[in-house]
């Protein structure tokens, strides 16, 4: 049957899908800061009972695995795998960037959206990483990768090169502060675009039917950069 819980908990955003042969089936989501710990389980536990599932019907869970917060990424992941532990399933990880990227496809698609020249541009998500970093990475308009994951510091002269051959779609949290740094007549900006479970929902079930699945007890999610605990100034000299 091909049932699939998604979850995403990379960025501010607490979203949660459960979907069926690649079809949505209901959607929970909050862009409440902070609101992972005490509103995830809450939206599963919610979304099943809503539409008549039980947790053996399961087929699998599907966990947006990054790059994004340390803190999101851990509570989605710890709880992806205590459903898979539960109740022996497998685990499916997605690219969050790449799940951005086909959810602006199927804006462009559904005419939600209206972009010229869409079919020779590169899309280009960008999840915020702090100061003027970007977690970003290139994707065509097939929602293939073109160019890797990187951590990237963003001034007067990033992505020149690109921008010279051809139109650039920046879009996610991450593009809309560096929207008066990147002045291009080929940069177009989309604005308001945040990680969501159902743009996972192709990606999960593609993986599904060819079994692409993670090793539970071994998976970790794509922090790209290493997480630093540090401490409030205020409470330095205490």
């Amino acid at each position: 049957m091909g049932l699939i819980l998604n979850i995403e908990t990379s960025t501010m955003v607490c979203s949660v899908c459960i979907s069926r042969n690649g079809e949505l089936i209901g959607i929970k989501e909050s862009i409440e800061e902070k609101s992972h710990a005490k509103k995830l389980t809450i939206f599963v536990d919610e979304l099943m009972k809503e539409n008549g599932f039980s947790y053996s019907d399961l087929d699998a869970v599907a966990i947006s695995k990054g790059p994004g917060s340390y803190t999101g990424l851990r509570i989605g992941v710890s709880t992806a795998k205590g459903l898979c532990y539960a109740k022996n399933i497998p685990l499916i990880a997605i690219n969050t960037l790449q799940a951005m990227a086909i959810g602006i496809i199927r804006k462009v698609e559904s005419k939600e959206i209206i972009i010229e020249h869409f079919e020779d541009s590169v899309l280009v998500p960008m999840i915020d990483a702090k100061r003027m970093e970007v977690y970003s990475a290139f994707f065509n308009s097939k929602g293939e990768m073109v160019r890797d994951v990187k951590a990237e510091i963003i001034d007067e002269g990033s992505y020149l090169e690109i921008l010279k051959k051809q139109k650039v779609i920046f879009f996610g949290d991450g593009s809309e502060k560096i929207h008066g740094v990147i002045k291009h007549h080929n940069a177009e900006f989309i604005k308001k675009i945040n990680p969501s479970a159902k743009d996972m929902i192709e990606l999960s079930e593609q993986m599904f039917k060819i079994k692409k699945f993670e090793d539970v007890a071994y998976f970790e999610p794509f922090y790209l950069k290493d997480f630093i605990a540090t401490v409030p100034k205020k409470n330095i000299f205490k």
